[in-house]
Order: structure tokens, then C-alpha cells, then sequence
């Protein structure tokens, strides 16, 4: 079945084909780890189950930007990394390792496939110099008292992924003037250390001590990992205008040859009231203080987000999770019961509801509608055994690990009693002490479903 996604580059979905058949070179943005990924970071990472469910193989590549992100879009303002590390009085590599570990154990626990390559910008400052001196080398660089910068001016494709207008692009309130720079979208290829001050983290280069700007590590990073197979390019849409720009014009100007076929962007993660969460705003929210904290299972997060197509704003609420935990607890208690009925192994995938399926996320990757076709084929007429094992089917796109339900154990001695002292209550019409013995058993880890079938207790 052919695979169609939205490339931003043409701005229209697009059949998707491989420089190499079969075979798909994958880049995905991944965080400056100076802090917390918040759960809008941890939104869309979808594309890989998909791409490996239509049976490709998928070479993927994810950096870490561990230096030259500055706290403004262009060029301006202190380094990341660096104030990450006054911020917490610890060095900047011992606040990129942290940080580094947080986001990879934020993505196990929502089940999110890693790269196959996971690669710090810090580990290819010889790369990163190398295409600086190509660049120069072809003379689309020039020097100022801080840097040296790429003359976006001299790249006549500048625009043909932001559609910009640059006549109405102007220095302003989110960019600081430098009166050096001879366009305002001209970027650092590589910064000066400031006179007077030594950072933690600086280099040797043939114009200078310095470090790399931001956006020479993705050039560098996709060019060395992936060489030909430069397919799809993944990140936020925050990215579009100016880092995703930048790179593009800074690989296309050294290689001469296009840089990624396709480029996708996830939509924001917004709040209520219709504000973006983002670190900037100090409105963002952790996986671990909106979701482990609360005892709240990760998986109702990536569940939520099936709910919205990706490159729609995705709103954040209590309530909207709690819907969310709700219809995950009850795609759970569906997987159990016809598990429960009997299980073939010899028993095939359904065909007809495969297809649909399929339809579905090629479609641009349509997890809502992914999701509607998963409810129609539980509520089907196909047997148990067949609607278990297309389910597990479909769960390798899901990633909701529902194969682990039916290993779980019996309820510990201590929840069962609570569970039977609640059922007795119950049958008492005692409702007080029914739910004094809910909160006791979901203070224990466990969620207390009161089903039309009787209540269920299971691990949260």
C-alpha cells in the first residue's frame, strides 16, 4: 500500500518514495539538554512504527544538542547549555549528560522506538568545521566581530521551505540588531568566544576560539549519518522558519544537491486558552510532574495523542486526559476479554480491517482516524481470536504495549482483599466505604473500573 505524508518543502501530501528502495534514511530533531523535554516535545514520534509497519528499514538518526543553541531565534542571547549549567551550578557537560538520560528515559516510558543512532553535537565539531570552510571555501561566508556568518543573501532558494517574505522580515522585537550582519536572516555558522570571559565549552578553529551556531550540527550530523539516504527530515513546526531554513540553505550551498526529500512538522502542544507550552513561557509541562507523579500511566499521554493528527494543535487539560486514561483503560479491558474468550495463534490478522488500518496511517499518518477503525473492528463480528491478534497487529504502529496485559499477575494478597471488602460494599448499597476502599486501592497503584461486566482492578 502506498505511503502519502505532507512534506512541508511542496506544502501538499505526496506519495512517499525512498532515494533507496526499501530502505529510509530518517533524521528527527531531538532536544538541547539544558532542561526537562516537555510533553509537547514528546508528541509526535510516530513516524518510525509507521515507516517499519509498511516494512522499510529504517535508518535512524537523532542529535543532542549539547551546544550552540542560543535562548533567541537568531543568534542572539546566552547559550543554552551554558546557562543551563549557572542555572543549576553544575558544569554544562554534567548538565547535557543529565538531561541526556532524562529525555531517553522519558521516551521508554512512552514507548517511543530510539534511533539507531543516537550522536551529540559535541562529537562532531570536526564535521561541523569542515563544512564551515567548504562554505567559506565557496564563498558564501563572511566575518564580524562575533562570528562568522552565512550569507543567506547568496543563496537564491532561501525561502522555498518558509515561504518568507523578506522584504517584510525586519530586525525587531525577537531580534537583536547587529549591525554587522548584511541581511537580518544571515545566521552564526560559528560564534567567538566574548572577550574577557572563557566558556566551559570552546574549540580551536581556523578563524577563531569559539563554538558552533546551532544550525550546523543538523547539516553535519544528516550528511555524515546518512549520506545518500537523506529521505525525511522530522521536527516541530517552530523550526520551520528559521532552523530547518538555515540548514537547508547551508547543506544545499556546500553539496549543491538537495538536502532531505521530505520534511514533516508536528503542530504545537497548547494549553487552555490556546497559549503554546513552551520552556520560554515557563508554562510547560514535564512527563514526570504531569504523569508519574500523579501515578498516571505515560501511555495515556501517547494514547491522547493518537487523538489529534500531528499536524494539528493538540490541546492539554485535566479533563482531556482523563478522557484519555479512560479510553485507553477501556481499549485495556477490551484486549482482556477477548483474550479471555480464547486465543489461536494460528488464527490470521484480520485482512479487511489490516487494510483499513493501513489506509489509515499512510494517510498522512491519521492516528484519529487509525483510532476509529480499531473501535469498529472490536465491536466487529470476526471472532476473539481474530480481533486479539490484529490488535497486536495494529499495536506495533500503537506502541501501547497491550501484548503485556494478559502477562500481568493475580492482584497482590494485600489489593484483593481491599477489591473483595469494596465488591461487599457495594452489594451493601455501603457506599461510603466503597469509595474510602477505592482510594485505598488506587493509593496502592491500582485503577478500580465499576464495568457493566463487574468491577476490574488493574495496575495503573
Amino acid at each position: 500500500m502506498k505511503l502519502y505524508l505532507y512534506n512541508s518543502l511542496t506544502r501538499k501530501k505526496e506519495e512517499f518514495k525512498p532515494i533507496k528502495p526499501g530502505k529510509v534514511g530518517l533524521y528527527t530533531c531531538g532536544p538541547t539538554v539544558y532542561n526537562y523535554a516537555h510533553i509537547g516535545n514528546l508528541r509526535t514520534y510516530i513516524l518510525k512504527r509507521v515507516l517499519v509497519y509498511n516494512e522499510y528499514a529504517v535508518k535512524h538518526v537523532m542529535n543532542i544538542t549539547d551546544v550552540g543553541h542560543l535562548t533567541g531565534d537568531r543568534d542572539m542571547g546566552e547559550d543554552k547549555m551554558e546557562a543551563g549549567a549557572a542555572r543549576e551550578g553544575k558544569s554544562a557537560w554534567d548538565i547535557a549528560d543529565f538531561y541526556t538520560q532524562a529525555f531517553k528515559k522519558d521516551i521508554n516510558h512512552l514507548n517511543i522506538l530510539a534511533p539507531d543512532i543516537w550522536v551529540k553535537a559535541t562529537d562532531t565539531l570536526p564535521e561541523q568545521i569542515a563544512l564551515v570552510a567548504t562554505l567559506e571555501e565557496k564563498g558564501y561566508t563572511y566575518r564580524t566581530a562575533d562570528g562568522i556568518y552565512f550569507d543567506t543573501a547568496k543563496f537564491k532558494d532561501y525561502t522555498k521551505l518558509s515561504h518568507q517574505d523578506l522584504e517584510a522580515l525586519k530586525e525587531g522585537a525577537r531580534v537583536e540588531r547587529n549591525p554587522e550582519k548584511r541581511n537580518p536572516t544571515d545566521f552564526a555558522l560559528w560564534k567567538f568566544s566574548p572577550q574577557g570571559s572563557k566558556r566551559q565549552m570552546e574549540w580551536d578553529s581556523p578563524w577563531g576560539r569559539g563554538f558552533p551556531g546551532w544550525h550546523l550540527e543538523c547539516s553535519a550530523m544528516s550528511m555524515k549519518f546518512l549520506g545518500d539516504r537523506l529521505d525525511i527530515h522530522c521536527g516541530g513546526t517552530d523550526h520551520i522558519d528559521v532552523h530547518h531554513t538555515n540548514e537547508i540553505a547551508q547543506s544545499e550551498a556546500a553539496t549543491d544537491k538537495p538536502f532531505f526529500n521530505f520534511w514533516m512538522h508536528g503542530a504545537f502542544l497548547i494549553i487552555q486558552g490556546g497559549k503554546k507550552m513552551a520552556k520560554s513561557e515557563g508554562n510547560f509541562l514535564t512527563l514526570e510532574n504531569a504523569f508519574l507523579k500523579k501515578d498516571i500511566n505515560p501511555l495515556v499521554y501517547r494514547f491522547a495523542s493518537f487523538l489529534t493528527h500531528y499536524r494539528k494543535p493538540m490541546e492539554y487539560s485535566d479533563e482531556g486526559i482523563e478522557a484519555a486514561r479512560n479510553g485507553l483503560l477501556h481499549v485495556q479491558n477490551q484486549v482482556r476479554q477477548i483474550h479471555a474468550a480464547g486465543v489461536d495463534a494460528e488464527t490470521s490478522v484480520s485482512a479487511e480491517f489490516k487494510n483499513k488500518f493501513s489506509e489509515a496511517i499512510n494517510d498522512d499518518l491519521n492516528m484519529p482516524r487509525a483510532m476509529a477503525v480499531i473501535q469498529e473492528m472490536l465491536k466487529s463480528q470476526i471472532s476473539d481470536a481474530q480481533k486479539y491478534n490484529t490488535i497486536l497487529d495494529f499495536d506495533r504502529v500503537l506502541g501501547l504495549q497491550l501484548d503485556q496485559l494478559v502477562q500481568a499477575q493475580a492482584l497482590p494478597e494485600t489489593v484483593q482483599k481491599l477489591a473483595d471488602a469494596r465488591q461487599q460494599a457495594r452489594q451493601a448499597k455501603d457506599f461510603a466505604a466503597s469509595d474510602q476502599l477505592r482510594a485505598e486501592i488506587e493509593a496502592l497503584g491500582y485503577q478500580v473500573q465499576d464495568t457493566k461486566d463487574g468491577m476490574k482492578v488493574v495496575k495503573k
